[in-house]
């Protein structure tokens, strides 16, 4: 019996099988879960086509996390496949390469700022409470973050939005701890995936990792990090809640 059975549970985000969120649907439904996956707009196809490599193949539903119409009716979209939620997997970020990435922090506008940290940061609040009406007695969110605690080369405004996404889970967990939902964040190494694929120069940190992971670092490989969502979505760790997991290869405990 694996550590999610019976349960069932929302990943956001999937839209390739280099997606983080590909690899946490695999994962968890292996471990016994009923998963959904959801996703939006043009990216709605290639997750329709990716997600068949799945089995089953999960329900797939749009939820654009900016779009008030889209969270208002998470619920009831969720209702027509699961009677509740153990978990919410948040695997979402988005920052304008053009303009707030790779080099440009200083002259951003704010436009594509408040962009950033809508759909990377506040997102995780909204999409919580867009489910929360679907949590069971007790509920785990697990975010994927890329450690906000410091400043990377050409991260600039994900970097911050990032930062945002780590305090949100914070507050995130005092004010939903007492109704027994946990949320916690893994914050992986660099990997192979299509975020970050659009920043420029960000082949600068599979250098840094290859001389600094005491642990090694694969970026093409998504098993470590899915397994570290997943067992945060289990019931292993009924206490721990506002933590930021990392799964890096240890670089983050590092010095230079």
């Amino acid at each position: 019996m694996g550590i999610l059975e019976g349960k069932a549970i929302l990943v956001s985000g999937v839209t390739l099988d280099t997606s983080i969120g590909f690899h946490v649907a695999r994962l968890a439904q292996q471990e016994g879960a009923t998963v959904v996956v959801s996703n939006f707009g043009r990216a709605m196809s290639l997750t329709g086509r990716v997600i068949k490599k799945l089995d089953p193949v999960p329900a797939l539903l749009e939820v654009d996390v900016t779009n008030e119409e889209h969270l208002a009716g998470l619920a009831d979209q969720l209702r027509e496949h699961v009677d509740r939620l153990d978990g919410v997997v948040h695997s979402l970020a988005f920052a304008n390469p053009e303009t707030a990435l790779g080099g440009k922090f200083l002259t951003t506008p704010w436009s594509d700022v408040a962009t950033a940290l809508q759909v990377s940061a506040f997102s995780l609040t909204s999409l919580v409470m867009a489910c929360k009406p679907l949590f069971a007695d007790t509920a785990s969110v697990v975010g994927l973050t890329f450690d906000g605690r410091v400043s990377w080369p050409v991260y600039d405004w994900m970097g911050v939005s990032k930062a945002a996404l780590e305090s949100t889970s914070r507050y995130l967990a005092r004010y939903l701890g007492p109704e027994g939902v946990r949320v916690n964040l893994v914050a992986a190494g660099p990997l192979e995936t299509l975020a970050k694929r659009a920043i420029g120069g960000a082949d600068e940190f599979n250098n840094v990792w290859a001389d600094r992971a005491p642990l090694s670092w694969d970026p093409k490989d998504m098993e470590p990090t899915a397994r570290g969502v997943v067992a945060l979505l289990s019931d292993w760790f009924p206490k721990t809640t506002g933590e930021m997991i990392h799964v890096d290869g240890g670089v983050h405990a590092m010095g230079a």
